[in-house]
């Protein structure tokens, strides 16, 4: 007869004996990564909310470049642009601490028939904490854009 060699049958009864000291550690593993899994989701829902806010200024420069670029004089695109991007910044919910909207009416000093543009900058110092509550400090979104004067209209 061959003789069997190596570790012996596994039954219930010796598997409940080997398992005794690991009991509890599940939830040691849960208590030490439930804080881990805490801060990612935070970061990706401040990341996601900071991506939201990048946009919404993209997206007021462009509302104020345009908005100048429909304007008659270059007094009046200056501050229809900072209107417009105000209104905008609002709109899509963006708590801005500060903006600032510069707008480059060059263009309009152009002769009529000679193509022109008019560009704008908004930059809004948005609180992180308005991004999700306990993080503390303040980023700066800048973004520009240029839009086209009607090259045949009287300036």
């Amino acid at each position: 007869m061959t003789r069997r060699t190596g570790r012996p049958p596994r039954t219930p009864r010796t598997d409940l004996h080997r398992r005794v000291g690991e009991r509890g550690s599940a939830v040691v593993e849960v208590v030490l990564l439930a804080p881990v899994l805490g801060m990612l989701l935070a970061l990706l829902i401040v990341g996601g909310r900071l991506a939201m806010a990048e946009q919404a200024v993209q997206a007021a420069a462009s509302e104020a470049a345009r908005t100048a670029s429909l304007a008659r004089t270059h007094t009046e695109a200056g501050s229809s642009a900072q209107a417009a991007a105000v209104s905008g910044l609002q709109a899509q919910q963006v708590n801005c601490l500060d903006v600032t909207v510069q707008v480059d009416t060059s263009g309009f000093t152009a002769p009529v028939g000679t193509p022109a543009s008019v560009a704008a900058t908004v930059t809004c110092r948005v609180n992180l904490a308005g991004l999700l509550p306990a993080v503390p400090g303040s980023i700066v979104l800048s973004s520009s854009s240029s839009s086209p004067l009607d090259t045949y209209r009287e300036r």
